[in-house]
């Protein structure tokens, strides 16, 4: 039975409804030894606890679309195959176009909100380049479809979770795609193809969405292989000028990582509720050692890149939670990279879904200005839309809040510069 379907929500409803009568009914019927009776009586109440407890961690599972699976909540879960050192670029000398087109079969996603705004579909990915091999999901703008649209190719945003999180929470929780087709079909949005890759790969462990020879290759997962993928399938514009990706939390830092590093596959990043350093996620393979820390801290691949990378990055976060990491990542950009922060007020919410589906709307309205024809040059003065619970302010105004210490009690410059500690970094989605 699966984890997130009906059939198991039901069962736990029922499950918990019985629980709950089966001591009103027997408690004072018991019959036997006192001993026995005390027995059947404390087994009932463990019965009850138990299916309560469970009722209620599906409900928040659902909600926010944590565990994808039995495996992914038991820790037995693996998606690598294969985790060869591929080299600095990510692809291990192989040249990428000269590979043979990846032909998939889709099915559609089942789940919460997967048939809604015209549904889901589904593939299991056998990564060539990355030896992952895990589901990926897409989803289709109401102008695929169109015949006015036929030979048109379409700009595409990879969407990445939080950790732990599902590679279906962008559509389950976030509803991205239900807010996302009326303002396609006005016009107010492009018709983005939206492509959710799983990113939990190896149990129990967050992967930084890098690239660690001998145990995961997330980095060409992300980047190389499922855009690869989605090109051969669909009519998806070419990289870097019509991708995009985007994501919260640990995907949030994800994106603007992979956006920094690869500039020749992303055009543009959104970070809600992120950070530069993957320490900012204590379970992240990203963080077992210093090199690896500096070597996917966004903040210090900016200020040590050669030349900026022709990018344009949008973060979104609160104080303490991203909002510092948005201003440090500001404060190193130089043209032609552009960086909008955008503060959001505590009574927003918290680092929930609460949170971020509210601006589903605004950063693709965002996505949409930067994957256009006109580009920003130095600070992104582009419109954002406003702050959830600040109707008619301008949160991405520089200075809007002091620049309080930054998450878990680290300061931006311990985060920003790889001296913060795993004790004072616990995040979780």
């Amino acid at each position: 039975m699966s984890l997130t379907g009906t059939p198991f929500l039901y069962t736990t409803v029922v499950l918990s409804v019985v629980a709950l009568f089966l001591p009103l009914v027997l408690w004072s019927r018991m019959r036997g030894p006192r001993p026995l009776r005390a027995a059947a009586r404390v087994l009932m109440l463990l019965f009850a606890q138990g299916t309560a407890v469970t009722l209620v961690f599906v409900l928040v599972n659902n909600q926010n679309n944590l565990y994808d699976n039995w495996a992914d909540l038991l820790g037995t879960g693996d998606h690598v195959q294969q985790a060869a050192d591929l080299g600095r670029d990510g692809t291990g000398g192989i040249s990428v176009k000269r590979l043979p087109k990846v032909r998939q079969t889709f099915r559609q996603a089942q789940g919460p909100g997967m048939r809604a705004a015209g549904g889901v579909r589904v593939t299991q990915l056998r990564g060539r380049v990355s030896g992952v091999n895990a589901e990926v999901y897409v989803w289709l703008p109401p102008q695929y479809d169109d015949p006015a649209y036929r030979h048109r190719k379409f700009p595409v945003v990879e969407v990445l979770p939080g950790y732990p999180g599902s590679a279906k929470a962008w559509f389950g929780s976030l509803k991205a795609h239900e807010q996302l087709l009326p303002l396609m079909r006005s016009g107010r949005v492009a018709p983005f193809i939206l492509v959710a890759p799983r990113t939990n790969l190896l149990a129990g462990v967050d992967t930084g969405c890098a690239n660690i020879p001998g145990q995961v290759n997330a980095d060409t997962w992300l980047s190389i292989d499922v855009p690869k993928m989605v090109t051969d399938n669909f009519r998806a514009e070419p990289a870097p000028r019509g991708w995009a990706v985007a994501g919260y939390s640990a995907g949030a830092h994800c994106a603007v990582k992979l956006a920094v590093a690869h500039p020749d596959r992303y055009r543009a990043a959104v970070s809600m509720s992120g950070y530069n350093d993957p320490i900012g996620e204590r379970n992240s393979l990203a963080a077992q050692t210093p090199a690896l820390r500096a070597a996917n801290n966004p903040y210090l691949m900016l200020r040590k890149a050669a030349a900026p990378p022709p990018v344009a990055l949008y973060l979104s976060g609160q104080s303490g939670d991203g909002y510092q990491a948005g201003l440090a990542l500001e404060a190193a950009a130089k043209a032609p990279t552009t960086v909008r922060v955008v503060f959001l007020p505590r009574s927003a919410g918290g680092h929930t879904m609460a949170l971020w589906r509210p601006q589903v709307d605004t950063v693709f309205r965002w996505l949409t200005l930067q994957m256009g024809e006109s580009q920003a040059k130095g600070r992104d003065t582009s419109v954002a839309g406003t702050a959830p619970g600040t109707p008619g302010t301008a949160p991405g105004t520089p200075g809007a809040t002091p620049r309080s210490p930054s998450t878990g009690g680290s300061t931006r410059a311990a985060l920003a510069s790889d001296t913060a500690s795993r004790a004072g970094a616990a995040r979780k989605p």
